[in-house]
Formats: structure tokens, C-alpha cells, sequence
């Protein structure tokens, strides 16, 4: 599959509607002129984007935000590039950007896929993340699940050499969809061990949701490969 068909796939998201709360619609005015790019920027240089030269982590989806605004401010010389398609979730991040003076966090909010295919240079990113995409729970819509062999094929070849693919999930049934197509993989290999979960490492901050899962018993399965 060619990255246009990939652009033709069916989507693993559904933009939901939402107004912006007072909060988030400021920090989206204020935060996305300068920390925002958009497709038509053309190629996203990670040097020029940035006053920082250290790894660049590329999260895809990364919701409200809040992890990955913790992972920013506690790794300053970290490059982070966000993308996710929920506005109302830009906006809050944003909002804590500007509050936190965080300067080396940069996002996107369009289709990842079309991110990855039009505007990130290949072999660039040092860590790519994917934190708790939607699952997709009912068996007819399993087709719309992020991680498929085509998806990670494009994400990989964005990967540098070296790099990490972490992905980290509570739905135990995606959890082996997800091990069985990285697994499958032939630039990765995985850190743990052949089909082996990770432990959560402490870079991952644990989200609330996270938290009250925990609480009632249920599990958070991680996944961490390296691109060979």
C-alpha cells in the first residue's frame, strides 16, 4: 500500500464535536501561532522548530494532553511534536504550554497519517508514542484500529535508526493486535523480549484514567520496539 492509499483508508478517529471552553479557545489563540504548524508548512524541520537539539519524541494522539505537557517540562532539552485531531485537546495543551513556559513542545492538529506521510522526513524521530488509542471495541469496527501493518510500516520508515516505537494500552484484546503487528514488523525488534509486554518506564507519566483503571483492577499493557 502506497502512502496516498493509506490516505484514502478508513479513519481510526471520529472528530468529536465540542465547543472549546474559555481556557482552551485562549491558549489555541495565543499558543497556536507559535507553537502550531499546520500541513501547509511543508516539510517539519525538527532543527529550525526548535531552540533545543536533544532527542525528538513524536506522540501521536495525545488527547488532553496532560502527559505529554509533564514530559516536556521534565525533559527541557527533549524536542516533542504532539499531534492529534481533537481541537478542544490542542487547546488545553496549549493553555499549559503558555501557563508553564514550556518552549520545546510543537503540534500538529491534523490526521496523523497525513502527517507522517506529507510533513515528517523520514528517518527523523528518535521516540514515536501511542498512548491509549481507541480500541475499537466491537469486532466490525477492528478496521479502524490505528496499529495495522500499513500504518506501522509508514511510522517505522519515520523512525531514525535506533529509534523506539512505545505504544501502551488498557484493552487487553488490542493489546495482542498490537503485539502480533509489531511483531510482525521486520525493522523492529522488541525490547523485552519476543512477545513480551513492558513495564511501564518512568517516562510515561501515568494518566488519571490510568490511575482509577488501577484502582479497580484492570491492567495497562506497554509495548516498546526498536527500529534495527
Amino acid at each position: 500500500m502506497t502512502d496516498s492509499d493509506l490516505s484514502r483508508r478508513i479513519r481510526s478517529f471520529v472528530i468529536r464535536t465540542g465547543r472549546m471552553t474559555d481556557s482552551q479557545k485562549a491558549g489555541w489563540d495565543i499558543g497556536f501561532p507559535k507553537h502550531g504548524f499546520t500541513l501547509s508548512d511543508n516539510q517539519f524541520d525538527w532543527n529550525s522548530s526548535f531552540d533545543v537539539v536533544g532527542p525528538r519524541v513524536l506522540e501521536i494522539g495525545f488527547g488532553m494532553g496532560d502527559s505529554l505537557v509533564a514530559m516536556a517540562e521534565q525533559n527541557p532539552e527533549s524536542r516533542y511534536l504532539g499531534i492529534e485531531v481533537h481541537t478542544p485537546g490542542v487547546g488545553k495543551l496549549l493553555a499549559d504550554v503558555e501557563r508553564r513556559g514550556i518552549h520545546n513542545l510543537k503540534v500538529f492538529s491534523d490526521d496523523a497519517v497525513q502527517v507522517l506521510e506529507d510533513v515528517i522526513p523520514v528517518n527523523s524521530v528518535d521516540l514515536m508514542q501511542i498512548f491509549f488509542p481507541d480500541p475499537w471495541h466491537k469486532k466490525r469496527h477492528h478496521k479502524r484500529r490505528l496499529i495495522q501493518p500499513d500504518f506501522v510500516s509508514l511510522a517505522v520508515s519515520r523512525l531514525a535508526s535506533g529509534g523506539h516505537m512505545h505504544l501502551a494500552t488498557d484493552w487487553e484484546p488490542y493489546a495482542e493486535h498490537m503485539m502480533d503487528v509489531l511483531s510482525a514488523t521486520e525493522a523492529l525488534e522488541n525490547v523485552a523480549g519476543e512477545r513480551q509486554f513492558s513495564p511501564r518506564p518512568e517516562s510515561r507519566p501515568e494518566t488519571k484514567f490510568e490511575r482509577r483503571g488501577h484502582r479497580l483492577g484492570h491492567g495497562v499493557w506497554d509495548l516498546l520496539f526498536t527500529k534495527h
